[in-house]
Formats: C-alpha cells, structure tokens, sequence
C-alpha cells in the first residue's frame, strides 16, 4: 500500500489557500506498533510544505527522502528550511537525502552557503551541534534509485525544456505504484515510468484559460506543462488506474473540479482525483 498526500497544490502564484507545490508518499510500517518505522518520500518542496507537513501529523525529522523533480523555484523555495529544520528537530546523527537531477548538488551547496550565518549562530549556541546539517546529495537522471529502502525508487527523464534535466519518480511498495510526474510535457520518459502503475500524480495547466490571456509571460508557460487533457492521455497510455491532479494554474476554484474532471476524462478511462491541500489518496489494499 501506497498513500499520497498533496501537500501543496498551489503555483508559483502566491495563494491564501495552497502551499506551493509538495507531494508526499508514503508506505506504511511492517510493525503497526513501530509507525516510525514508515517511510515518507516528499516530492518537491514549495512554499509553505513543513507547515502542511505539520497538519498531515509529520515533520522534516521523519523525512526518508526529498527527491526534487526539478530545479525551478517554486519546486525547491522552502528547501532550505526542510534542511535547517531536519538538523536543528533531530537528536542523533540523521542525514537528510535529497535526490534530484544534475545540478541538485551545486544548489544544495549554494543553500547551505546562504545557511552560513545562521549555522555559525546555531553551533556556537548549542553544544550538540557540531557543524552544518548532514546531507546527502544524490544525483539521478535515468533508472533505479537505491537508497536503501522497503520501497522500490526509479526514475527517468521528462521534458520541462527549457528546465533541464528534469525528472520523473516511480514508487513501489507492497504490490502498489505510484509516479510523480512534475512539470512536464508527455514524453517518452514518463511514459516508461507510467507502464502498469496504479496512480500518477501530474501537475496540469489549463491551456484553454491561459491562451486567452494576454499576457506573454502566461503564454510562455503553454509549451512546457501538461493540460488535463494530455496528463489524462499520458496515464491512458500507461494503463494508469488513477490520476491525481495538481499544481492548479489557474487556482482551482471550489466548484470548478468537474470541469478539470472532465478534460482529463477526455482521454482517460480512469478516476481522477484531485483536491485541496492534504487531499490523501490510498493506492492498493495491501
């Protein structure tokens, strides 16, 4: 069994009501009287994604991974504070692993550079800590992930061009798949990725608003996201059985979800979810 929760639904336009984009997956524990022994995979970390970790009853200390999909801002804005709070939340020696494409090692860097003042504040003011928050940085582009899991991790390229690389991730656990597509046009890589799983979770943009509006900056963002319409296809491809939408632009506006519903139904014989922030879905029974 596989659950997602979408922590963050939101754009790179600022929302009251949506954090910025943040999934996280999660498999549950062998032992239910030892839930720390779960596994949870937060996928991308947007504005506001430890305060809706918060609220799905977690926190960056029971991170197992980041995995980053992509290098755009608003994936990565809160990234660091995911890092300082995993090393100040923690009482033993607890890497934080952060897996993304090529170039993730260079902006943890750079993060960890900006961090400096605060680290230098932080060491001098508590003797348990005695350098700069432990992580590790993997760097991926195509094929399995092995961080040492219950979970089975693989990943392969999408195509967010001129964002490049970009990334894909596929989840297995107990008989259930879940992939995480990011910011993407379909593409040969997600497709491979999508064969056979249970559950895709896309981000989308609805085309049809945004070609009306006169903005070249808003037609700009055509060329390299998804609509419902081509998500749904991607998964109709791939035999998904649900696709989980996100990453709302424009803002989803209650009562307008049958309408993202039915693009997506176009090509797309499956269910489609999709919600608010901490909208959760269980994939699999087992």
């Amino acid at each position: 069994m596989l659950t997602v929760t979408l922590l963050g639904t939101g754009s790179p336009m600022p929302s009251a009501d949506r954090a910025g984009p943040a999934t996280l997956v999660s498999a549950p524990s062998p032992d239910p009287e030892k839930p720390e022994l779960a596994e949870h995979f937060l996928i991308d970390a947007g504005r506001g994604v430890l305060m809706r970790l918060a609220a799905a009853g977690l926190g960056a200390p029971n991170l197992t991974a980041v995995l980053l999909t992509h290098l755009h801002s608003d994936h990565i804005t809160d990234l660091n504070d995911v890092i300082t709070t995993r090393w100040i939340m923690t009482f033993e020696p607890s890497p934080l692993t952060i897996v993304g494409p090529v170039g993730t090692r260079s902006v943890v860097d750079a993060l960890l550079a900006s961090l400096e003042p605060d680290i230098g504040y932080r060491v001098a003011h508590h003797e348990d800590l005695d350098g700069p928050p432990p992580v590790n940085v993997i760097e991926v582009s195509d094929g399995a992930i092995d961080l040492g899991t219950a979970t089975i991790i693989g990943c392969a390229p999408t195509d967010h061009k001129p964002v490049e690389p970009s990334v894909g991730f596929r989840f297995a656990h107990g008989g259930a798949s879940v992939v995480t597509a990011g910011d993407t046009v379909p593409c040969e890589g997600l497709d491979r990725l999508c064969e056979g799983v249970d559950a895709l979770v896309h981000t989308v943009i609805r085309k049809d608003i945004i070609e009306n509006v006169p903005l070249q900056r808003m037609q700009d963002t055509l060329d390299y996201h998804s609509s419902p319409t081509e998500a749904g296809e991607t998964a109709q491809r791939g035999g998904v059985g649900t696709l989980v939408l996100t990453h709302y632009v424009p803002p989803l506006l209650p009562g307008h979800e049958d309408d993202w519903r039915q693009l997506a139904a176009k090509g797309f014989t499956g269910i489609v979810e999709m919600g608010d922030d901490l909208h959760q879905i269980t994939i699999g029974s087992n």
